[in-house]
Parts: C-alpha cells; sequence; structure tokens
C-alpha cells in the first residue's frame, strides 16, 4: 500500500507538471493566434516525438523529455537592416555573428508566401509583450487559483496554545552527543518516551495535573521529575490517553526561562544534569480557513520567497553541490528538481514525512497542492529575468524596442525599425548551457542527497 501510494504521489505531480507546462505554453499561443501569428507547433517537452497531431497550420505534440516545452512562431528574428526581404548575407565572419545569422535564415525560411505579415518581429510592442509575458501569467494564475482554494477552503497553518511532540528519540543520548550520533546502537537504551508509547503528533494536555500552554512548559515540568513516575495527558486522534512516563537523570542543554537553548560565548550548548525523557516539542499548529481578502497578501508573500531563492541562484546552487558531493545537507528551501518535487510528493502520499498527515499535520492532498504551487511561482518568477531565451528575454527585446522608436519620435528622427533579438543569442547560449548544467547538478543531488522534510 505504502509503495501505490507513493507512485500515486509521483504521478499526481508529474501530471500536474505537465499541466503546467502545456497551461504555460497555451499562454504564448492563444494570444500569438490572437493576433495573427503564424504558429507552426505546440509542444510539450523536449527531444524526440512521442505523439503529435496536425490541426489547420500548428502540429500540437507531446516529447520525451519533459524538462519545458515551447510554439514556434515565424519571423522571430527580423531580418538585417538594408537587406531584401527575404535575402540573407553570407559575409559575416565571426561565431557569434555567424549564429546570429543561422538563425535569422532558419527564421526566414519558415516564412511562405503570403506569410510575409504573420511574422512575430513585425507585431506592435504591446502585442509581443502581451505573446510574451502570457506564459509566465498563465503560471501566476494556477498558482493563483490554487492558492486561493487551498486558502479559503482549507486555511493557513496558525499557531496555538500548548506543545505537541515534533520527534520522539529511539534511545538515550546525551546532549554532548546529540548532534554527532545519527543513529542508535543495539545496545543503546530506549528512552522513556518511547517505552511510554508517545508518538509524534500527539498533543501535550498536561504534565502530572499541571496544564501545558506553551513548549517551555515541557521542560520546566519534566526536568525536575528524576526517577519519579509522572502522568502525561496526551490528546491523539481526538481522544484523551494517560501515558505514565519515568524521566532519568541525563545530560540535556540548559533552556533559558522563556524556554530558549543556551549557548556558551563560542556557541557551544550548555548542558545540565535533569530530567529527560527523550521528546522534543514544537508549538501546535491549526489550519484555518481565510477570507478571500486574505490571498493577495499571501500571494505577495509567497512571490517574494521565491524572488529572494532566485536572486540567490549562485549561493543556492553552490550549497547543493557542496550537499551533493560533500557531506552537507541540503537547504529545504533551496532549489529541486522534478525528480526532487516528484520524490518529496512520494514521500508526502505514502507517510514517510511526519509532519504530514495526523491529526496536527498538512493534509498530503494539501501538500501536493502546494507543491504545484511553488512550482509555478517559480516558473513565473524565473521567466522574468530579462535574458534570453527566457520569456523576460524576449520582453526586454521588445521595451527596448518601445523605447528606441519613442526617443526617435520625440527627436524627429527616423524610425529605427526592429531590435535585432538574434544579436543576443549568444547570452541565450550561453545562459542555456548553465540552465542544463544547473538541471544536471540538480537531479544528481535530488537523487544522492535529497532534500529532507523530515522523517
Amino acid at each position: 500500500m505504502t509503495v501505490l501510494l507513493y507512485v500515486l504521489g509521483v504521478l499526481f505531480v508529474a501530471l500536474g507538471v505537465g499541466l503546467s507546462i502545456g497551461l504555460h505554453e497555451i499562454g504564448h499561443l492563444v494570444p500569438a493566434k490572437k493576433f495573427g501569428v503564424k504558429v507552426t507547433q505546440y509542444m510539450v517537452g523536449f527531444g524526440p516525438t512521442v505523439w503529435s497531431r496536425r490541426r489547420g497550420e500548428t502540429e500540437y505534440g507531446i516529447k520525451w523529455i519533459p524538462l519545458g516545452g515551447y510554439i514556434r512562431m515565424i519571423g522571430m528574428f527580423p531580418p538585417r537592416p538594408g537587406d531584401a526581404p527575404g535575402t540573407l548575407r553570407v559575409s559575416s565572419t565571426g561565431r557569434f555573428s555567424q549564429l546570429a545569422d543561422e538563425a535569422r535564415q532558419l527564421s526566414l525560411e519558415e516564412i511562405k508566401p503570403g506569410d510575409e505579415d504573420r511574422v512575430f518581429y513585425k507585431l506592435p510592442v504591446w502585442k509581443k509583450v502581451v505573446v510574451m509575458l502570457g506564459g509566465p501569467m498563465m503560471n501566476l494564475l494556477i498558482a493563483v487559483v490554487l492558492l486561493t482554494g487551498i486558502v479559503t477552503l482549507y486555511g493557513v497553518a496558525t499557531p496555538k496554545d500548548g506543545a505537541s511532540v515534533a520527534a520522539v528519540s529511539q534511545c538515550v543520548v546525551p546532549a554532548s552527543e546529540a548532534t554527532a550520533k545519527k543513529t542508535c546502537a543495539a545496545s543503546d537504551p530506549q528512552t522513556p518516551a518511547l517505552k511510554a508509547g508517545f508518538k509524534p503528533g500527539d498533543l501535550i494536555v498536561s504534565i502530572n495535573g499541571e496544564p501545558v500552554n506553551r513548549t517551555s512548559d515541557v521542560s520546566r515540568l519534566v526536568r525536575p521529575r528524576i526517577d519519579q513516575a509522572t502522568p502525561v495527558v496526551v490528546e491523539r486522534d481526538g481522544s484523551r490517553t494517560t501515558l505514565s512516563v519515568t524521566p532519568i537523570k541525563n545530560s540535556v542543554q540548559q533552556v533559558s526561562a522563556d524556554g530558549q537553548p543556551v549557548v556558551d560565548a563560542s556557541g557551544k550548548p550548555v548542558t545540565v544534569d535533569a530530567g529527560f525523557i527523550g521528546i522534543s516539542s514544537q508549538t501546535p499548529i491549526a489550519f484555518e480557513p481565510q477570507p478571500v481578502t486574505a490571498v493577495p497578501a499571501i500571494v505577495g508573500e509567497q512571490l517574494k520567497a521565491t524572488a529572494g531563492v532566485i536572486l540567490r541562484i549562485p549561493q543556492k546552487m553552490a550549497g547543493v553541490a557542496q550537499a551533493a558531493f560533500g557531506e552537507g545537507e541540503r537547504d529545504p528551501n533551496g532549489p529541486v528538481s522534478v525528480v526532487g518535487v516528484g520524490r518529496m510528493a512520494g514521500e508526502a502520499a505514502s507517510g514517510d514525512i511526519s509532519w504530514i498527515g495526523g491529526p496536527n499535520g498538512i493534509n498530503p492532498i494539501v501538500f501536493l497542492l502546494s507543491l504545484l504551487v511553488s512550482l509555478n511561482m517559480a516558473l513565473f518568477v524565473f521567466n522574468l529575468v530579462p535574458l534570453l531565451p527566457l520569456d523576460g528575454g524576449h520582453v526586454a527585446g521588445a521595451l527596448w524596442e518601445g523605447l528606441k522608436r519613442s526617443v526617435a519620435r520625440l527627436l524627429k528622427r527616423p524610425d529605427p525599425g526592429h531590435v535585432d533579438v538574434a544579436k543576443a543569442l549568444p547570452v541565450a547560449y550561453a545562459v542555456s548551457s548553465v540552465l542544463i548544467v544547473m538541471s544536471v547538478l540538480l537531479i544528481y543531488a535530488d537523487v544522492v542527497k535529497p532534500v529532507n522534510l523530515g522523517g
């Protein structure tokens, strides 16, 4: 059953990724056709074609590698100034110039008789912007619709009074060894909490008859009771149960009056001998539905967080490389590939992540939908980067063309013509190479050192 749920989780997200890519390209396709541009291909994926069907002048299809998609519009690159329509000079020298000329030639070869006014480069600036922003805006729309449903129907995580069990330690380990020791040996004694039957997600109601109102109450009430049988009332699956646990003497990290861990000047934990049962506690949360009016602010926060990750891509990728080829851990808020997203989906659906499911955890389906929200937010923000081959690069080219023409009109100079986006192709190839390297690194890291969301 666990394997089946894992596979279903992966398939759910895989379908969501495919739909997100397909709708992104529809965001380009619909305005392009509306403005009269001839679109010869609409493809989801890259590489060899799995399936295709021609409808009118457009071939629709699916390709093997589901890492993106594209639509092919004729006339993406204008001829060079001075060239006769349909011709191309062949005297270019230098590799970069040749690349630009080859791209123009391919673009011109797609233009058939009668298509001369159906080329992309002849569109007014605002129409070019609409066509190229259509894809990212579709991703934003998907994210907003899904997020609105989650926020208004399921709710937003809201902290509550009390404390819940975050994790139950399997064996007794002194505080000085807790970070170094990853697994328990057969000879290690079990923790009192494990023997007593504590489980992650248990809501701690009271300890020795005293109510627990915050996480700091747990250590305050447990630590003085060395070798004393202590009744602990927990709420589990909607009903209350009394567990009997006997704290043992152990070296634990000292906490301040407000429950914060105490460290010395060098940053090392300050330890004391006190009662220990072997649980870590956390503030319980409840998911409270929000009004629609709260959605814009939540969307803004999500966009800000996503933009922050993308702006720190070099730093984040350095961390991914260190984790993949070293001993470091992956940043749970860092970038992941589609392999990583699929893995998270499978683990969430199969119950391998402790804080997903259960009375105090997020619903697995909501978590999977949240993954799709994050994915579409990332596609929206990333595609706005003003570099080819990203959509933002074409938008930047169109806006530059509009600016040049506006300045020429103000200064009563001749129309400077269309901006030659082909000249930026070396940048496009460089960016594409970087993206390929990043994708390979992320996929490798997601296989050998996946993001740990908590077992």
